[in-house]
């Protein structure tokens, strides 16, 4: 892809997203410019991926096909209003702001083509999970381009925006879900003699394997469960605790209360 994309914002969402893109060829380094308010880090991504980066974006926002919003909702505002009529008519505007609608981003660009997008943390290690929906005024070529960008640090799917406080609640809290399970089944390997070293390998490891099948086999994960699930054996004693204990039952809750917050959120 030959097209410029910048960034406001260079934290840790940005850099994996930069990351992913050079890494896989999706975007040369040189094409990708990067502003943030701190010039320590602006020197950071410049000498660790060979973008341009720069306190302040004046140097480089008239000249983007795509701007990404990598910032904090509380500051997005500030944020757009600098950066407000300065975008050529056919840029694509990207948000990776939580809760910040679409509806709002048009307060500031009535009439430029936006995508916004939730992302999750395990975009750092190439293996985040990322939704993204659009404007009606965004074509095919353009949520193809963000597709590809974001499918270089993890998986993408498009949905429609009111999808999006439900995509928060499962992929974007989600990871805070597993790693309390990883945590959880580690403790059932210390508390059955493991070190506790050895526990958390085999709890991460079991977890990233099990999801791996799921989407590289293509099967139900009921079906899957059964395939390890022998008749009086050891695997249906432990489901049956799980589901004694509600755990199924408070997965989805967990995932109905962010969800619900999210919502909440993008009404403040």
């Amino acid at each position: 892809m030959e097209k410029k994309i910048g960034f406001i914002g260079g934290g840790a969402m940005a850099e994996a997203i930069l990351y992913g893109a050079v890494s896989k060829q999706v975007l040369a380094a040189e094409n990708i410019f990067v502003s943030d308010h701190k010039e320590e880090r602006c020197r950071f991504l410049a000498d660790g991926y060979g973008v341009h980066a720069s306190v302040g974006a004046d140097g480089f926002i008239s000249e983007m096909d795509m701007l990404v919003l990598a910032i904090k909702p509380q500051v997005a505002a500030k944020a757009m209003a600098e950066v407000q009529g300065k975008l050529k008519q056919d840029a694509v505007l990207v948000s990776i702001v939580a809760g910040l609608t679409i509806d709002s981003i048009r307060e500031f660009f009535p009439e430029q083509k936006i995508i916004r997008v939730m992302p999750n943390t395990p975009l750092s290690v190439g293996e985040g999970m990322s939704a993204y929906a659009l404007s009606s005024n965004t074509c095919a070529d353009d949520a193809e381009d963000v597709r590809l960008i974001l499918a270089s640090c993890g998986q993408a799917v498009e949905v429609k925006e009111y999808m999006l406080d439900a995509v928060t609640g499962l992929s974007g809290s989600g990871p805070a879900y597993g790693f309390l399970m990883i945590d959880a089944l580690s403790d059932g390997g210390v508390a059955a003699g493991l070190p506790r070293a050895t526990a958390t390998l085999l709890a991460a490891q079991t977890l990233y394997g099990a999801a791996k099948m799921v989407l590289e086999s293509g099967k139900h994960p009921d079906v899957l469960r059964d395939q390890v699930t022998s008749p009086a054996g050891t695997t249906i004693a432990g489901v049956h605790v799980l589901e004694q204990q509600g755990v199924r039952g408070a997965l989805i809750d967990a995932v109905l209360a962010a969800s619900e917050r999210s919502a909440e959120l993008g009404r403040k």
